[in-house]
């Protein structure tokens, strides 16, 4: 049962103009892929802001740029899933962050036979692959990217897209790689108008965002095959902390990291499991990313599920 701070938590928010435009575009999304038996997942990624004001000049946000979301996004669609992108609006998003260059510094202008772009040839050859890939499954219909700015903006659309995923039954997958902030100040205690600093040092207090993974797991998207991340700094905690998360959410996967070598190993970590996904320096140096091997070893776990 939702606990009654998730409930009083959800009944305090107040639900943006452009929310109920976002929920149907999720809506329609997960209706057409259920009609046609694809399988899908739900990605969300990138950081969540918490409001200092009502009408917000100041926020609390964290380092999250949503990289392992988009890049995870990316090989999901090459194993064939339909992919929902819950995302931070100006983070990270698939295919878009492989354009990762200025584009000033790739162009220049010819004035020869009148003014002309012109677009350096290295720069064209690598952009080719991602802008095929990008087409090929942004007009297709296999991505839906829906953004959001809040913690409450993230948790209202998080719900409502979950509830959506219940048709799919198990052949849901919820990844859940946003960097969801812990604290954050109700809406009533807000001030309306920006802080002063004119008067004097701030003092904040601020509350524990409630657990949603409960509830997730338990009403929103209870067949859904379930993934959340742990992320530490300490070795020493994070098998046991992740191990923990699942003892006390009884979801399926804790996908596990350190702070300083996320980019190249993981620790999947199943009730049953518990392997490790890593890089070498030779991956690392020709461009390998984690997610692929990642991705992989998920979709053949939640497959050999299915089966």
């Amino acid at each position: 049962m939702t606990s009654p701070r998730s409930t009083a938590f959800f009944e305090g928010l107040t639900i943006s103009d452009n929310f109920e435009s976002r929920k149907l575009e999720v809506d329609e999304f997960t209706t057409r892929h259920a009609g046609l038996g694809n399988r899908i997942v739900l990605i969300t990624s990138g950081g969540t802001t918490v409001p200092l004001e009502s009408r917000t000049v100041r926020f609390i946000d964290n380092f999250s740029i949503g990289t392992r979301g988009a890049t995870s996004a990316e090989y999901f669609l090459k194993q064939g899933y339909a992919v929902l992108f819950l995302h931070r609006h100006r983070s990270l998003q698939p295919f878009h962050h492989r354009v990762n260059k200025n584009i000033l510094d790739v162009l220049s202008v010819e004035e020869s036979n009148g003014t002309t772009i012109k677009v350096q040839a290295p720069f064209v050859a690598s952009l080719v692959p991602v802008v095929q890939q990008y087409h090929h499954y942004h007009d297709s219909g296999m991505l839906c990217q829906v953004d959001f700015t809040t913690l409450e903006e993230y948790l209202l659309l998080l719900r409502a897209a979950c509830h959506a995923l219940q048709v799919f039954e198990k052949s849901a997958i919820i990844y859940l790689a946003a960097a969801v902030s812990d604290f954050y100040i109700p809406a009533g205690q807000l001030p309306e108008h920006k802080i002063q600093s004119s008067g004097g040092k701030l003092q904040l207090s601020l509350e524990m965002t409630p657990k949603m993974l409960k509830p997730l797991v338990k009403e929103w998207a209870p067949q859904a095959f379930t993934v959340s991340f742990k992320l530490e700094t300490d070795p020493e905690l994070l098998v046991s902390k992740a191990k923990g998360a699942l003892e006390t959410y009884q979801h399926q996967m804790v996908i596990a990291n350190l702070l300083h070598t996320r980019k190249r190993e993981v620790v999947m970590i199943t009730m049953d499991m518990e392997e490790k996904v890593s890089l070498t320096d030779e991956d690392l140096d020709s461009g390998k990313e984690i997610e692929e091997p990642l991705i992989a070893k998920l979709v053949a776990i939640h497959r050999e599920m299915l089966s």
